[in-house]
């Protein structure tokens, strides 16, 4: 097992990342929560798979649960209402703790209900999906979608602690590993060059979820997003490059009614985001072409043919990043090293768009 810390103004808390579950009692009597009612949330994929094992591991506690329906479309304040009213019906206190067991959209609401029910209560997560894994479980981001957009009602409230047990992505569909490994791409780019030389050797192993290989990517990425965090708990700064391609991959997965999975969006936005820094002079037409080369060998789509590039552009001024009816975008500097751009040509940025929308204007 490996142990990294996250240490923020509000909190510090470890994350564990391991090959199996058979240290999770042990992180819970770390956490001090023995004796507390948890509550395990999961949804109708995650729940058949691993739910009793996961019971069965915390027997010593009083546990209960609440599955939802799978999916982004249950990603939304209603779903919010419903585990309300079960932590209601169970008793649960400010002393209860909630169990995130899943991928992104389980470890969001579980965040953003914790944080929200009784002024917020601890929880922890034990993200199943690569994706969780490699990004989402790590830093406290927490919410919704409202109305279609897309993590618009939220807030910044850390776990207790992350618990990664890598075993499980063996039970992922191809398409959500894929989408996983955008994330995991992504973060290569932005912050870890040595990250990236790692996908280019080993690329085929990594694919194929090797232990050690995936592993290693695992912990990079979880160190990388430790080191970020840990500077920039609430986004006010350095946090922003964490959204490298979200910009227009956000637009993208609106704009698909999020029939595209979030993985396969940021990698179609990443392209675009290649596409603006070479134009900017940042980095080169070969780095974008090494970029979707890599992309495209973990079967991520980079190009959003079914959408044009006005409506894609459009789209873009509803992402929280937009400041004052200004785009920020997160582009690269070089290859490892990213920054907030907010004054990008719009023509540079429509041409971006250009390169990964159907019309090709």
């Amino acid at each position: 097992m490996k142990e990294l810390k996250i240490k923020t103004p509000t909190s510090e808390y470890p994350i564990y990342i391991t090959e199996g579950f058979n240290g999770l009692a042990a992180a819970f009597e770390t956490a001090g929560f023995s004796g507390r009612k948890l509550c395990i949330i999961t949804d109708s994929n995650v729940a058949p798979l691993y739910l009793d094992k996961i019971k069965a591991l915390l027997s010593g506690y009083d546990v209960s649960s609440y599955v939802f329906k799978a999916g982004e479309e249950s990603k939304n304040l209603d779903t919010i209402s419903d585990f309300y009213k079960h932590f209601i019906d169970e008793r649960l206190d400010r002393k209860s703790v909630l169990v995130a067991l899943g991928g992104g959209v389980t470890g969001d609401m579980t965040g953003f209900a914790a944080a929200t029910y009784m002024r917020g209560i601890p929880f922890v997560q034990i993200p199943t999906t690569l994706l969780a894994q490699v990004d989402s479980s790590v830093g406290g981001k927490t919410g919704v979608d409202f109305l279609g957009n897309k993590n618009m009602v939220g807030a910044f409230y850390q776990p207790s602690f992350v618990y990664i047990n890598s075993q499980t992505l063996s039970t992922l569909p191809k398409e959500q590993v894929a989408s996983g490994m955008a994330e995991a791409v992504k973060t290569a780019y932005i912050i870890d060059k040595d990250l990236l030389t790692y996908f280019n050797e080993n690329a085929p192993a990594i694919k194929a979820l090797d232990p050690e290989k995936i592993g290693h990517v695992i912990y990079s990425c979880c160190k990388a997003k430790a080191w970020v965090v840990n500077r920039d708990e609430k986004e006010s700064g350095l946090r922003e490059i964490l959204n490298f391609g979200h910009t227009f991959g956000h637009a993208v997965e609106k704009l698909s009614g999020f029939k595209l999975l979030h993985g396969e969006c940021v990698a179609i936005g990443m392209a675009a985001a290649m596409h603006l820094a070479a134009d900017m002079d940042k980095t080169t037409e070969n780095d974008l072409l090494d970029a979707e080369k890599l992309l495209q060998f973990f079967d991520l789509p980079i190009r959003a043919e079914n959408f044009g590039t006005d409506d894609i552009y459009k789209q873009m001024f509803y992402d929280k990043k937009t400041k004052n009816g200004k785009l920020n975008i997160i582009v690269l500097e070089e290859i490892g090293k990213a920054y907030t751009e907010k004054n990008a040509p719009e023509d540079a940025v429509k041409a971006a768009i250009a390169h990964i929308a159907g019309d090709k204007k």
